[in-house]
């Protein structure tokens, strides 16, 4: 008995693969962190969710950092900046506690954040959110320029940090490690460890976060503290 022949499928009958581009590519990269999560994510991996090659990628974007800083600021599009009407001190630290907890849950894009300056609309809008506030506080050129990369670059920190730590078991036993090594240290040898090692652990990150961010805006109401050195040495 002849067997039946397959008939072959023609190419023309599958669906059109959707154009690329940089939204499209941006994207795809939030799908993949909704359902797996910002690590372990690579151009080939990329690729295969787009059903391209990892070369057409690299039209769009020259390498995973240039890809990351663009997701970062299409991330940062869902940061609420309307604080309402409490005062300009109070909206400034709901805004960057709630730009840290956002960066928290995305570790990889907190640790891009600590080395890309994203450039597109989001992050703009952002630094002219915070630009907003300290200058309604009294606040304005190279101080306010300043603080604002200070602000951020400690906010950033926290939540890169913070993501890991709640991403990777191993940071509790790591913690656990160092709180046995400070508690069991001699008063004689290291007296100011052995008395505040309990101190130096104690705190939630939220709690620390702010404490630190209220130092850094006192900070901005004494003249004496923003005097730069003219030479950027120390005298």
């Amino acid at each position: 008995m002849a067997r039946a022949r397959c008939e072959p499928v023609s190419r023309r009958e599958r669906p059109a693969k959707p154009a690329l581009s940089r939204q499209a590519i941006v994207a795809a990269v939030l799908r993949l962190i909704r359902t797996s999560g910002d690590t372990g994510l690579t151009m080939r991996r990329l690729a295969a969710e787009l059903d391209t090659g990892a070369a057409s990628l690299y039209v769009y974007f020259k390498d995973i950092g240039e890809l990351y800083a663009a997701v970062l600021d299409e991330v940062l599009g869902t940061l609420d900046l309307s604080r309402g009407r409490k005062p300009w001190r109070k909206r400034l630290l709901l805004l960057l506690t709630a730009y840290t907890e956002l960066l928290t849950a995305h570790p990889t894009l907190a640790k891009t954040a600590l080395f890309t300056r994203p450039s597109g609309a989001n992050s703009v809008r952002l630094w002219e959110s915070l630009l907003a506030l300290l200058d309604e506080g009294g606040i304005g050129g190279r101080d306010a320029a300043w603080s604002v990369d200070l602000f951020l670059q400690r906010a950033t920190a926290t939540a890169a940090e913070q993501g890991v730590r709640l991403h990777d078991p191993k940071t509790a036993a790591a913690d656990a490690e160092v709180a046995e090594v400070l508690s069991g240290l001699s008063p004689k040898d290291h007296p100011h460890l052995a008395a505040l090692y309990d101190e130096l652990l104690s705190g939630t990150p939220t709690i620390r976060l702010i404490w630190s961010l209220e130092v850094l805006i006192e900070g901005l109401a004494r003249p004496e503290v923003l005097a730069a050195p003219a030479t950027g040495e120390i005298d």
